[in-house]
């Protein structure tokens, strides 16, 4: 099998300045790291770096470091950082994105905005300028802010979309585990009816604190199956975000969970029928344009 990890995270606070690092995370993840956390049973490994959130006027200085590693950690290509409210400065912004080969995307991360922000018209005027230059947008919400992401499905139809983590529903814990929700179930249906959106089996074991069996996350998985289709799905390992317990105090990093959840995922797609081949790679490519 072939695995193109669409969503990986790579840092290092002795380069850059992330304000948001606490516990097992405050730490260097970069190739060395990764080296250790290889996938088993895939012959042919690469990824896509997602943004990993440094200061805001770090975001080109953060495209510039995963370049100087990429080749020593499979990365072909790269989801930057961007702000998409900010008018001539988003421009601006994009523009020195764009003189970086390996920039496929940008990521504005949701989450932790407003609800409706995504329907803002400074909002909407930025996404329009990644639209124009053919590049992708990761959505990165909360569950309830599913809703926003069709909203601006609906409004700029030329953006391709990718919904991460299946929009970050409450799955509980591997001694509780919770059952999808009606909502949840709802907004992710909603967002499928629009084409150009794609959804990442990816993150689940973070909302679970890090630890996990597999069948707490198969009514999650199946309905993503259910909405999107295996032509719409692609497989991110979320490292080393979904790889730390958080019930420790300071949190404990899981060596070996990246190859947990990949086999997680393929063991599902299997005997559901699926096909791998796209999950874990062509999907991917085709959506951020990696030959």
């Amino acid at each position: 099998m072939r695995a193109l990890d669409a969503h990986l995270h790579l840092w290092n606070p002795e380069v850059l300045t992330y304000g948001w690092l606490a516990g097992a995370l405050d730490s260097t993840f970069a190739e060395a790291e990764l080296e250790r956390e290889r996938l088993s049973g895939a012959q042919e490994q690469a990824a896509v770096f997602v943004q990993a959130d440094p200061i805001e006027e770090q975001a080109v200085d953060e495209v510039r470091w995963v370049e100087s590693v990429a080749q020593a950690t499979g990365v072909v290509g790269i989801v930057a950082g961007a702000r998409l409210d900010r008018g001539a400065a988003t421009e601006a912004q994009l523009d020195a994105l764009s003189r970086h080969e390996l920039v496929v995307g940008v990521r504005h991360l949701l989450q932790g905005e407003p609800d409706g922000f995504a329907r803002s018209e400074d909002f909407l005027d930025g996404a329009r300028l990644v639209a124009g230059r053919g590049w992708t947008f990761d959505a990165c919400v909360r569950a309830h802010q599913i809703p926003d992401v069709t909203a601006l499905a609906a409004a700029v139809p030329g953006l391709s979309i990718v919904l991460d983590h299946l929009g970050k529903p409450a799955v509980g814990t591997e001694g509780a585990p919770l059952a999808p929700t009606a909502d949840w179930l709802r907004d992710l249906a909603h967002l499928a009816q629009h084409p150009q959106v794609r959804c990442k089996l990816s993150g689940l074991p973070a909302e679970a604190g890090g630890v996990f069996s597999a069948e707490q996350f198969t009514p999650f998985l199946d309905a993503a199956a259910d909405a999107f289709g295996e032509d719409r799905l692609m497989w991110g390992s979320d490292w080393p975000v979904s790889s730390i317990d958080v019930a420790e105090p300071d949190g404990r990093y899981l060596q070996g969970a990246r190859d947990d959840w990949f086999r997680t995922v393929s063991d599902w797609a299997e005997a559901r029928g699926l096909d791998t081949g796209k999950i874990f790679w062509s999907n991917a490519a085709t959506f951020y344009g990696i030959r």
